[in-house]
């Protein structure tokens, strides 16, 4: 079976057709193109794409790491104000977004899903803010010049878990800071970071295991 996603337009379509417009629980300052049930919307990208083994469909959801860390950014405006940012692994590009409303002078939300880079265009139409998308692999090179990267719930797999410490740790040598919003993660090392913020975050028990997940925002250590 062949894709029905031949153009952008077709992508853009989906996301439109199988998400609603809704406010992340801990940040109602924005609006993302959201799906209310993870397995349907899963099951319909494998049947439209004509295969299996799709990747989860993270970027309609609002996960905990990434609300604690959007929120942390939108009330310490100053770390983000002027700044050169890239949110890795962006998903609906929360993080970004949130970067974007608090001034950032540059951002660039960045996840391998091509879903991903679609969405996140949708929410910054949906928030008025201009926000660079990518879906290039970031960790196959060396790390640009920033001032801040933002990493929301990125930690779950082991294999990318190292490349993830592997680059932020590039990141941190170049001077910049690295902000991370987990929820400790079975693969978050924990000893690299120190934490900075503590959120209770509103979830459904269909992404994770309760309905407030305690999701904390942490710096890195520098090396």
């Amino acid at each position: 079976m062949a894709s029905t996603f031949d153009t952008e337009t077709d992508r853009r379509a989906f996301i439109r057709a199988n998400t609603r417009a809704l406010q992340p629980p801990l940040v109602p300052e924005v609006w993302l193109h959201l799906a209310e049930e993870s397995v349907p919307l899963w099951q319909k990208t494998e049947e439209e794409l004509g295969e299996m083994n799709v990747p989860p469909p993270f970027w309609a959801f609002a996960w905990a790491g990434g609300q604690a860390l959007a929120r942390y950014v939108l009330d310490n405006a100053e770390l983000a104000a002027g700044k050169r940012i890239v949110d890795l692994g962006a998903g609906s590009g929360l993080c970004a977004i949130a970067a974007s409303l608090a001034g950032a002078s540059d951002v660039l939300a960045a996840d391998v899903d091509p879903f991903s880079s679609h969405a996140v265009s949708l929410n910054s139409e949906l928030n008025d803010v201009q926000i660079r998308a990518t879906s290039e692999d970031l960790l196959l090179a060396s790390p640009p010049q920033i001032d801040l990267l933002l990493i929301g719930d990125l930690f779950y797999e082991k294999e990318l878990s190292n490349s993830v410490l592997k680059w932020s740790a590039e990141v941190t040598a170049k001077g910049a800071m690295v902000l991370v919003g987990d929820p400790k993660r079975s693969f978050f090392p924990v000893e690299r970071f120190e934490p900075v913020a503590e959120y209770s975050v509103p979830v459904t028990r269909a992404l994770e295991d309760s309905e407030i997940k305690r999701s904390l925002v942490w710096r890195m250590r520098p090396h």
